[in-house]
């Protein structure tokens, strides 16, 4: 397997990571309860999605 001759400097390195970046997820309100959900998913708070209800959402009671 060839080896490089000489060793690649930091700079070159760090040059190639520059996009190694996180990204915040894209959340939308929904049109239903008004929280914010990602896109093209169900709605964890409510159920729904393209406004039919799909899931059955059980709320946790408080003592």
């Amino acid at each position: 397997m060839p080896l490089p001759k000489r060793r690649h400097s930091k700079q070159r390195g760090r040059k190639r990571r520059t996009h190694w970046k996180l990204t915040a997820p894209n959340l939308i309100e929904c049109p239903h309860c008004h929280e914010l959900k990602l896109s093209h998913r169900v709605c964890l708070n409510c159920g729904y999605y393209g406004g039919k209800e799909v899931m059955i959402i059980k709320k946790k009671e408080s003592k």
